[in-house]
């Protein structure tokens, strides 16, 4: 064991004169790594001769001296960093949380104006790239307004579902105005395309007042897959906020859980419904809620009638019962009749909604989905061929997001 140790302190002197500098790291190294020879062991019992252990190894008073300065870097306080040092705040972060702040403070009749148009560009975004950006990218770098260059403004009037008709009247109008040399500069057509969509969307109707009639007698109908029911929900919650007493009717009464989904938005609301069992007869539900509606002092009566396919003959007969009850019943009533249409059907919607005015008579559409779709340009098409006003859109799922329709809007948030 002495040599043992003699050894190593010549190899370690010899070290320091071959290397006057050497890291304290790769010698703590070695001695890890270095073991010393075996001892011989007794017959008896196995142990090490002299029966003592080699002794323990001594930090050298430099190292911990180093050591002491580490640990004491390691322990300094956060209170003790610079100023500079700080995490400054995000700006964007602040930006858009004071964004949220201003949209809730700003809540008027249940539903937040502040940002809904920020929301209602950015649930536009599918169709507004699939038509105002391919109107941007037909004129870039174009001279003159040609044939060529209404023809493919043809095409993607057409393929961006305003319709054969919108279409044929747009071009017109953009036709007569170059012909008349009030039109030469491709780079506003744009600007001209936006104001006959604007004018087509701005239909002339009167203002909804939900206190025209006492109670107000709402029917709303549509097919099976747009949202009917929870539409229906949606308004009667607006309605409630707005300081009105509405009510909710289970007239669909052959869809599975339509009832209880309807009740479901009832107690959620706080709006009382009035329904039956599954498999009632709807025009019978319908009598029974104008009497509810009488005894309750109800201002608006919000019918939900089943989905019935726009092609099934004897279903639209059943809704048209529906109607004459309700008029038999308090004459002049239903006062409006909604349809609800699921704009991501595209033209189909737009089948739907003449047969259903053909049907029954419409009032006012509620086109649902905006939010998930590029053929938001069907709501162009069909206020062309019906004639009848838009009165709210859907753009997303919460209550917010069924919002009444402005054609300015939604044209500006369209381009």
């Amino acid at each position: 064991m002495i040599k043992w140790f003699k050894r190593r302190k010549e190899k370690k002197a010899l070290e320091e004169e071959n290397a006057p500098v050497r890291e304290e790291e790769s010698l703590e190294q070695e001695e890890a790594t270095e073991e010393p020879p075996l001892m011989p062991e007794s017959e008896a019992g196995g142990q090490p001769v002299g029966g003592d252990s080699p002794p323990p190894i001594v930090a050298e008073p430099e190292a911990e001296a180093e050591l002491e300065v580490v640990l004491a870097e390691y322990e300094s306080s956060p209170e003790e960093l610079e100023p500079e040092d700080e995490i400054e705040p995000d700006g964007e972060a602040l930006e858009e949380e004071a964004e949220a702040e201003e949209e809730e403070e700003d809540l008027e009749e249940g539903v937040p104006r502040k940002g809904f148009f920020r929301r209602l560009r950015s649930r536009l975004k599918g169709t507004r790239e699939r038509f105002a950006h391919r109107i941007d990218r037909l004129v870039l770098g174009k001279r003159v307004i040609d044939d060529d260059l209404l023809d493919e403004l043809e095409e993607i009037l057409i393929t961006s579902d305003l319709g054969v008709k919108t279409t044929g009247m747009i071009l017109r109008k953009v036709a007569d105005r170059v012909k008349r040399k009030e039109l030469s500069d491709p780079a506003k057509l744009r600007e001209q395309i936006r104001a006959e969509i604007r004018a087509t969307l701005a239909i002339e109707a009167p203002p909804l007042d939900f206190q025209a009639h006492k109670p107000l007698v709402v029917l709303i109908v549509g097919v099976n897959g747009t949202g009917k029911t929870t539409t229906t929900g949606k308004l009667a919650s607006q309605l409630k906020r707005q300081g009105l007493k509405p009510m909710l009717v289970a007239c669909d009464t052959f869809r599975a859980a339509a009832v209880e989904q309807l009740s479901i938005w009832g107690e959620r609301t706080g709006v009382p419904v009035v329904k039956q069992k599954s498999g009632s007869d709807p025009s019978a539900v319908a009598f029974d809620a104008l009497d509810a509606a009488a005894s309750r002092n109800i201002d608006v009566v919000l019918m939900d009638t089943a989905g019935r396919m726009h092609t099934k003959v004897n279903l639209m007969e059943e809704l048209k019962k529906i109607h004459r009850v309700i008029d038999k019943k308090m004459p002049g009533a239903p006062h409006e009749v909604f349809l609800v249409l699921d704009a991501s059907t595209g033209q189909n919607a737009l089948s739907q909604a003449k047969l259903f005015k053909e049907g029954i008579g419409l009032t006012g559409l509620i086109l649902t989905k905006l939010d998930g779709t590029a053929k938001g340009g069907i709501i162009a098409a069909i206020c062309e061929e019906l004639q009848v006003p838009v009165r709210y859109i859907g753009i997303g799922e919460s209550i917010e997001d069924l919002r009444p329709f402005d054609a300015d809007e939604f044209t500006n948030a369209l381009f």
